[in-house]
Order: structure tokens, then sequence, then C-alpha cells
């Protein structure tokens, strides 16, 4: 096979924040490429984040909108596109091995079209690594070339050959797109989009881009619709969500933002991801005064310590986060809490994840996404010496998820006795005898029930037992 090398990722680029303001572009199919897709089939695997589940929304809409319907078997597509993630070296890990898999379909089916996409092909090296060792991959595009599908589709089937075009740029918005939603009563909303912060160790900021927030017109209009067709939950994301506005030069903030849709009448209202430096007052008010945003909070704190927070360019101390802790326990009473943490940061002491315990300890999350340090190539932290060995770095894993799981459990078990309001997702997978869904804390809840008709709508349960992972309730009629 030939190579059309249309481009190819830059991390010098990718760094760049020079541009001012952000281009908006409205998606519209070229008639050339319509029906490209009739007859064939699809697939998409997603890893990562809830960005990527939303990235993966809107490439199942397009190449609906080609003409291509889901396969009912991943490997039997037409089509295969892996949505990838590049946070960390696991989920990289996990994709080298579907590509494997791919690998030998491929040998027995030449005509499957085989794509990846996402972040990883964001970084040089992974896309170097593509080019080299998996031959066999026809299509690579980016975070950024996601509304070229069309295009990139037709060239690698009418050029019959590999087509590599990842773009390392500031980014821009793309309006009007259509999406392929997973769910008819949850939904993904994304407010903005890449990030600034640049801590030392995420390469999010190389792969997503700069900080770029949509028009709130054009955000409470697409909820304002999912309002009409009868959606109960959004979730707005972001890979920085407290920043909204801030590129836009105006006074109107994520807080505002929160104001605004509460009165759309979504009846429920969830966001990720968030920076505590940027969780301001009005956004702790608005989820004081707004009735659809859930008492729940994901806000990532990553060390507990004050110096490996500043090898990590977190640019807040942990005072400050305590601070802002306690301004949200107080303002919004009952709040549920969730974190992550990072462990093992290069040359963490003792001492240092000490100071990580004791702020989980006075915080007591509700729930974390722990990690032992991924070295991310291209990022400050991945040239800094680290002479803690891997085994002190698993037995600090460990002792910190045996303190987070005490008050996970403790989190559930407050609830015991209370009757909580159930989004009912489905048939529970450990019991089908159960069905389950989220609480307005974000709390697994299972119940005795069979009746799908329930699926989407919100129930009044009766929490009977706090488990550490999820709770056990009763219907309530």
């Amino acid at each position: 096979m030939s190579k059309i090398k249309l481009s190819m990722p830059n991390l010098g680029d990718a760094r760049s924040r020079k541009q001012k303001e952000t281009p908006t572009f409205s998606y519209k199919l070229n008639n050339e490429y319509k029906n490209i897709g009739y007859g064939k089939t699809y697939h998409i695997f997603t890893y990562g984040c809830q960005g990527n589940e939303a990235d993966s929304e809107v490439i199942a809409g397009i190449l609906e909108d080609l003409g291509y319907v889901k396969a009912a078997e991943p490997y039997a597509a037409d089509v295969v596109i892996l949505n990838t993630c590049a946070i960390r070296e696991n989920a990289e890990n996990r994709i080298w091995g579907v590509l494997g898999n791919l690998k030998g379909v491929k040998a027995q089916r030449p005509n499957i079209l085989i794509g990846i996409c996402g972040c990883m092909p964001q970084e040089e090296n992974a896309t170097n690594k593509l080019m080299s060792s998996y031959p066999f991959v026809d299509l690579i595009f980016g975070t950024h070339n996601i509304y070229d599908l069309p295009k990139l589709l037709n060239e690698a089937y009418h050029k019959d050959a590999k087509v590599i075009e990842v773009i390392s740029t500031e980014g821009a918005i793309y309006e009007g797109a259509p999406k392929h939603r997973e769910s008819n009563y949850k939904a993904w909303v994304n407010i903005m989009f890449g990030c600034d912060e640049f801590c030392t160790y995420c390469i999010v900021p190389y792969t997503r881009g700069k900080e770029r927030s949509r028009a709130k017109e054009d955000i409470i209009a697409e909820v304002k619709d999912l309002v009409a067709k009868g959606y109960q939950e959004v979730t707005l994301l972001g890979q920085n969500v407290n920043a909204y506005g801030k590129d836009l030069g105006s006074d109107y903030t994520f807080g505002d933002l929160l104001y605004d849709l509460d009165k759309t009448g979504i009846k429920r209202i969830r966001y990720t991801t968030s920076h505590p430096r940027d969780l301001d007052l009005k956004t702790i008010y608005a989820m004081r005064d707004c009735p659809s945003v859930m008492p729940h909070l994901h806000l990532p704190v990553q060390s507990g310590d004050n110096h490996i927070l500043k090898k990590m360019n977190r640019k807040y101390t942990c005072e400050e986060y305590l601070a802002k802790i306690a301004t949200l326990k107080k303002e919004v009473p009952g709040i549920s809490i969730t974190t992550d943490i990072i462990v093992g940061f290069p040359n963490e002491t003792e001492e240092e994840f000490a100071n990580t315990l004791k702020l989980v300890d006075e915080v007591k999350f509700e729930g974390a996404f722990t990690f032992i340090y991924s070295k991310r190539e291209g990022t400050p932290a991945a040239k800094m010496e680290d002479l803690v060995s891997d085994e002190v770095k698993h037995e600090r894993l460990d002792r910190l998820n045996e303190l987070v799981d005490k008050y996970y459990l403790a989190g559930n078990k407050r609830f015991e006795g209370q009757v909580v309001k159930v989004l009912v997702d489905g048939v529970s997978k450990n019991n089908p005898d159960n069905l389950c869904g989220y609480s307005e804390h974000l709390k697994l809840v299972h119940f005795p029930s069979k009746d799908m008709s329930l699926v989407g709508k919100i129930v009044n349960v009766k929490i009977t037992e706090g488990k550490t992972w999820f709770a056990l309730g009763e219907l309530v009629e």
C-alpha cells in the first residue's frame, strides 16, 4: 500500500497558544461523499474519558450520515475505528492489544478498513509506532480531524493508500455535526475543548489543543433540544470545565451557564472534569441554588503535598484546595466529593505521600480514581529523575486505596434508611433480578425489579444497605 503523508503531529506546534479567537465552523456533508458507506457496517472501539465517548458519538453520527450502519459484531464490520486515549501507558497497551487482534482480521478480510483516532495519534512517538509496527492500519487521524472523516474515508477507499492526517493546532469549534447518542435519556454535552493548564505529567494540552468555549446560545439550544426529546440528564464536558468562558472575553462564566441551563427544564445536570484553581464562588452558588445541578463534584487533587503539587504545576496549594472543599460543604450540605490522585510522582518521598493520606482523611472523599504515575513522553515530568522503586509505588497505592475504600463505604452507608432518587440505567450486571442506576449524589444503587419500563426514569429507592462500591435498596411506589 502506498502512503499519503498529509500531516504529522508535532509537540512544538501542539504547545503553541498564539491564536486569540477560536474559529467556529458549521458541519456540512459534501455531496461528493454521500452514500460512500451504503451497504457497509462500522464499529467503534472507545477508550478513555467521557470526552472520547462524546467524540465517538459524533464519529458514529458522521458514519451513519454516510450510509454506514452499526455492525452486529465488532470484528465483522467493514470499517473499524479505534478512538484512543493517551493519558496513561496502560490505556495505550490495551489499544496495541486490540490492534494485534485486528492484524489477524485484516489478513482474513483484506477489504476491512481499520482506522485509529483520538489522543494517541496526536503523540509523535505513537504515530511513528503506528506507521512502523502496524502497517495494516489504513487511516490515522487526530482529535482535530474528526469532522474531516468523510474526506479521509473517501481517500482511503479510492486512492488505495494509507491516509495520515494528524493536525497539531490550537483547535476550532464545529457546530451541527450529527451524533449517534448511545442513550435516549442521558447525554454528553461538550461545552468547551482543550486545556491550557500544562500539568507537567499530562499530555492532554498537547493532544486536545487550547481551551476554547462553545457559544452559550449553542449549548443552551442543544440542552433545550434534549429536553424536548425526553432526556433526563446531561453531563457537561470539558478538559477543564470550570474554565468555560474565559477565552470568550466576557464576564459570562461557567456558573452563569449553570444558572441558565437550570432554566431549560432538564432534570439533572452533572459536569466534569474540574480544575480546583478555576472552581469559583459563582459555580459553587449555582450548585447550591439550581435544583437540576446534582450535589456531586469530581475535583481532582492529584496530591496532598505542596511540593509535589508545585512540581506537577497544579497552580494551587493544599490549603487552597481544602478551603474550597470547606466552602462546597458549607454551601451544598451533604455534597459528595470524589477525586483523582497520582501516587509515585517522580521522587515522591514517604513524607510527601503521607501528606496525601492526611488530605484524604480530612476531605473524606467518597470515591477516587487512583493511579501510579505514568510517564508520558514529551511532558516535562518525563525528564524528571525518579529513584522510587516500583515496589514502593505499588505499596503506596495499596495503602491509599485502603483508605479511599474506607470513605467510599462510609459515603454509601450514610444514605441507609433514606429515600433517594435514582435514574434507572438498566439490569444489574451481577443480578438479572435487579435494576440499577445512579442517585443524585452519583451513588450506584441496585434494587429488586424486572420492570424494564423504569429504564430512563427517575424513581424513589429506599437504601437498605451501603456497600463499598454500591448501595442496595427497595423501590418505593
